[in-house]
C-alpha cells in the first residue's frame, strides 16, 4: 500500500512539474516583460518632454550670455554660480547649498609675440597657458628648438633658447580622447621640463585636431622641483605647420614674447548643489554632474556649459513629469575643474566626512554633442557586478543608440571611488570637440540644441532606471 502511494507520488510529479515550471517562468516572463514596457514608455516620455518642452538650452544660452567665459576666482565664475543657484530655485528643488573651497586663480594678462624666419617675420596666433608665469612685462627672445617627446629633452641644447614642442594629435585615432591623451603631456609639462634643461621659454602646439588659426589654451603644471618657471605659450596648429616646416628645412626661427601672465593668491569658491529626496533609499544618491568654471577664450559652452545644463535637464526633466525618485537625485554643478579640481575633491570629502553613500554617479563633460552611450569606472571590489547590472539596462536603451561599457568617468567624480558606487561617464560623438575645445570659438553658436538635448535625456534615462532597479 504504501509502495504504491511512492509510486503515486513520483508519476504525479515527474508528469505536472514541467507544467509547474512552465507556469512558474511565464509568470517570472510576464513580470519582466510588463517591467521593460514600463520602462521603455517612461523613456519614451523622457525623450518626448527634452524635445519638446525642455528650457535646458534656453538655460544654457543664459549661463553663457550672463556669464560668458568663467575661469575659477572670477567675478564671472561667480555670475555664473549666482545664475544657476536662481535656476534650481525656479525648479523648486527639494534643497539646493553650496560647498565651499579654497581655489587656485589665474590672470591671463597681456601677450604679444612676434616670430622670424631667418630673418623675414611670420604671422603667429598665440595665447598664454593656463596657470603659467609671464615674462613679468619685459621681452624675452631666443631662438627655437624642435622638441617632439618629452623625453627627448635632455638630448637637445636648450640653453638661452626657446623649446618648441610639434607633436601632433594622431589623426589615425577614432576615438579623439585617446589623440588628445597621447599629446596633452607636451602642453601640460612642456614649460616645467624644459626649464630644466635651460630653456627660456616654451611654446607648444595647440592641441587640436584641425589646421587652423585658432591657439587652444589649457593648463600648464610646474614640477615641486621647479626653481625658474618660464611662460608657456600656445600657438594655432597651422602656425605650428609653418614654423615646423621651416625648422625641418634647417632654417632659423626666432620669437619674441612678452607676458604679463601671473598667478594670484587663493580665493574662496564653492560648488552649487541641489537634490530631489529620494522616497524610499534616500541614502542611496545617486549623482549627474558638470563643472561650472571654465577657460577664458570663447563662453564655456560646450566645456562644460552643456554638461552643467544637462544635469540640471536630469532634475527639470523628472520634476516635469511628475516622477517621484525612490532614491536620492543630486545635481552638483562643480567648480575649479580645469585648473585645479579643487570642486571635485572637496565635494567628496564632505560627502565622506558626512558618511554618505553615492549609489552611482554620472558626469557629463564631453561636450554637447550627439550622445553615443556610457562608459564606467568603479572600486575594485564592486565594479564587475554592478557594470554587470548596469549593462542590462542596454536593452531598454538600445533603440536610442546608447551602448554601455567599461571605461573612464569623469574627473570631478572620481574622488567619490572609495565610497564604491559607480562612476559613469556620458560619451558622445567627439570628432569635433577638439576644433572648439579651450579655444574663441567654444560658444553658443556652436552648440546644437537636438544634439545638446538628447544628450541630456539620456543622462536622465539611465538615472530612471538606476533609480528604479537599482545595481
Amino acid at each position: 500500500m504504501r509502495s504504491g502511494k511512492d509510486s503515486y507520488t513520483i508519476k504525479f510529479t515527474t508528469n505536472f512539474m514541467p507544467m509547474l515550471v512552465v507556469f512558474a517562468l511565464t509568470g517570472a516572463f510576464s513580470v519582466c516583460s510588463a517591467q521593460n514596457d514600463d520602462d521603455a514608455f517612461f523613456i519614451k516620455e523622457i525623450y518626448d518632454y527634452a524635445l519638446t518642452e525642455s528650457d535646458s538650452y534656453d538655460y544654457l544660452e543664459g549661463l553663457c550670455a550672463i556669464a560668458g567665459p568663467r575661469l575659477t576666482g572670477t567675478q564671472a565664475s561667480y555670475d555664473g554660480l549666482t545664475y544657476c543657484e536662481g535656476l534650481f530655485n525656479n525648479l523648486a528643488v527639494d534643497t539646493t547649498w553650496r560647498v565651499y573651497c579654497d581655489v587656485p586663480r589665474w590672470s591671463r594678462g597681456d601677450l604679444s609675440i612676434t616670430m622670424s624666419v631667418n630673418g623675414e617675420p611670420i604671422k603667429v596666433r598665440a595665447t598664454a597657458l593656463g596657470n603659467t608665469e609671464g615674462t613679468g612685462g619685459k621681452p624675452i627672445t631666443g631662438e627655437l628648438v624642435q622638441v617632439m617627446h618629452l623625453d627627448s629633452l635632455p638630448y637637445r641644447d636648450l640653453d638661452g633658447k626657446i623649446a618648441f614642442f610639434n607633436r601632433p594629435m594622431d589623426p589615425t585615432q577614432i576615438v579623439t580622447y585617446r589623440a588628445y591623451g597621447g599629446a596633452v603631456d607636451q602642453r601640460v609639462f612642456g614649460a616645467s621640463r624644459s626649464s630644466k634643461e635651460g630653456a627660456i621659454a616654451s611654446i607648444v602646439r595647440s592641441i587640436g585636431s584641425p589646421i587652423d588659426t585658432f591657439p587652444h589654451t589649457g593648463v600648464s603644471q610646474y614640477e615641486e622641483d621647479i626653481t625658474t618657471k618660464t611662460p608657456g605659450i600656445a600657438i594655432s596648429t597651422q602656425d605650428a605647420e609653418v614654423v615646423g616646416a621651416a625648422l625641418n628645412a634647417g632654417k632659423t626661427v626666432t620669437a619674441t614674447i612678452n607676458s604679463t601672465s601671473h598667478m594670484l593668491p587663493d580665493t574662496t569658491s564653492y560648488s552649487i548643489v541641489a537634490e530631489i529626496r529620494g522616497s524610499e533609499y534616500p541614502d542611496e544618491i545617486i549623482l549627474v554632474g558638470g563643472h561650472i568654471d571654465s577657460w577664458d577664450l570663447g563662453q564655456g559652452a560646450h566645456d562644460d556649459g552643456t554638461g552643467c545644463m544637462q544635469s540640471v535637464q536630469v532634475l527639470e526633466t523628472l520634476l516635469g513629469l511628475g516622477y517621484q525618485p525612490k532614491r536620492t537625485i543630486r545635481c552638483v554643478l562643480f567648480t575649479n575643474e580645469e585648473n585645479g579640481l579643487q570642486g571635485g575633491k572637496s565635494y567628496a570629502k564632505t560627502s565622506t566626512d558626512k558618511g554618505e553613500y553615492h549609489l552611482a554617479a554620472i558626469e557629463s563633460d564631453g561636450g554637447g554633442f550627439t550622445p553615443r552611450g556610457f562608459s564606467c569606472t568603479a572600486h575594485p571590489d564592486v565594479f564587475i557586478p554592478m557594470l554587470k547590472n548596469l549593462k542590462a539596462f542596454e536593452d531598454v536603451l538600445n533603440p536610442y543608440d546608447l551602448y554601455i561599457k567599461n571605461g573612464g568617468a569623469g574627473a570631478d567624480i572620481n574622488p567619490l571611488k572609495p565610497q564604491k558606487g559607480l562612476l559613469i561617464g556620458l560619451n558622445v560623438d567627439s570628432q569635433r570637440y577638439f576644433d572648439l575645445h579651450h579655444t574663441s570659438q567654444d560658444i553658443i553658436e556652436n552648440v546644437h540644441p537636438r544634439e545638446f538635448k538628447l544628450g541630456g535625456a539620456a543622462m536622465t534615462s539611465l538615472v530612471y532606471l538606476i533609480d528604479q532597479h537599482g545595481l
